[in-house]
């Protein structure tokens, strides 16, 4: 599943979306008392959980706090596990495991997903717990990896385990990196107390890495904003296409009836970008459920199409960029983004394209290469 190298060229080099890009900055003021906080609170911990986004297992760790975190006992969750391609993330686990480091992969909104984890956290206690009667665990990770998701499932399943304790309190989520400003320390068991530190997102000053730049902003730890939808649309284009995703979602079209109805031909109501976010309180109804997957299914099959009669080099970045110009254009009818002005359409088209993939329903990906052994 690696990115071809020649890819790689190309995208932190030559084409239209990297050229003259620096290192990213993304450093809002509250992160450097927020990074020192977290420094003085490792000192005090007694085991770390480190949150990271399945999706980029090494791009989403702090650099600037992995000397620190190494010297701890920690343990490596990869979160969103749901949105991760479960073969790759395999490899991954066994990758930390070569290395000496407990790893566990989870979901942050299950219940038997999180208790795996807690379970490795109690074991991992063992042999301070009958020494110490105040244990601090602290959950640390860079912006809009889950943290505090967990830590509210954590509260659901301790409350169950030790009903006797103080009113619980949950932490704040959102669906924007940064939300949880100040780190904050909750209790979830009594004989020894155990208290769970949570803490705010921090990135490092700038990332130099441009590509780890973007890995992270596709994932949604650092706003669109900051690199611009356009050019993460580009860029997750460049790594389907080099890796050839789309040519295995032929199966999806083989056997199509040629005669049935296409999901053009029926009414349906309009629908706009936030109906194909996870809707957890309400259930979509039944048209926007077949509006929805018709319009994901019209979106595959154009992305097959286009690379599949692509005659150029994919690892050439001359040619890569005008398969994505192409495919551009395909998205739009496929997105049926009406005609307007070239900028906002491509912009709409972005924001459609990047909200498939972070809900999963383009399936699940990796963007990190397994490092070799």
């Amino acid at each position: 599943m690696a990115t071809k190298k020649a890819a790689k060229k190309g995208l932190i080099g030559g084409m239209s979306f990297a050229k003259d890009a620096g290192a990213i900055n993304w450093f809002p003021g509250h992160m450097a008392a927020a990074t020192r906080a977290i420094r003085s609170r490792l000192k005090l911990s007694d085991l770390v959980i480190e949150v990271r986004d399945a999706r980029i297992p090494l791009s989403s760790a702090n650099e600037d706090l992995q000397p620190q975190l190494s010297a701890k006992r920690r343990i490596i969750a990869l979160n969103k596990k749901d949105l991760a391609n479960p073969n790759v993330l395999n490899k991954w686990t066994h990758h930390f495991e070569s290395k000496k480091q407990d790893c566990v992969a989870i979901n942050a909104h299950s219940r038997s997903s999180v208790k795996k984890l807690l379970d490795l956290v109690e074991f991992k206690l063992k042999e301070v717990i009958a020494r110490e009667p105040t244990l601090l665990v602290m959950v640390v990770g860079v912006p809009n990896v889950g943290k505090s998701a967990l830590i509210n499932s954590v509260h659901q399943i301790a409350a169950t385990r030790f009903p006797v304790q103080d009113k619980l309190k949950r932490a704040t989520v959102g669906p924007l990196p940064g939300v949880t400003q100040d780190i904050a320390g909750f209790k979830i068991a009594h004989r020894p107390s155990i208290y769970v530190l949570d803490s705010p997102g921090v990135l490092v000053p700038n990332i130099p890495d441009i590509e780890t730049g973007l890995k992270l902003a596709l994932s949604g730890s650092v706003k669109d904003s900051v690199v611009g939808e356009e050019r993460l649309a580009q860029y997750f284009l460049a790594i389907l296409n080099t890796r050839g995703t789309p040519l295995h979602w032929k199966y999806l079209f083989e056997g199509t009836n040629e005669g049935s109805a296409h999901p053009d031909s029926i009414d349906k109501p309009s629908y706009n970008l936030k109906d194909l976010r996870h809707q957890r309180s309400k259930q979509p109804d039944s048209s926007a459920v077949h509006y929805v997957g018709g319009m994901i299914s019209e979106v595959q099959r154009s992305l097959y199409t286009t690379l599949s009669e692509f005659d150029g080099d994919a690892e050439d970045e001359n040619d890569l960029e005008c398969l994505i110009e192409q495919q551009f254009e395909a998205l739009q009818k496929a997105f049926k983004v009406s005609t307007r002005a070239s900028s906002e359409a491509r912009l709409m088209v972005s924001k459609k394209f990047l909200t498939l993939f972070r809900t999963g329903r383009l399936g699940p990906f990796i963007l990190d290469d397994v490092p070799e052994t």
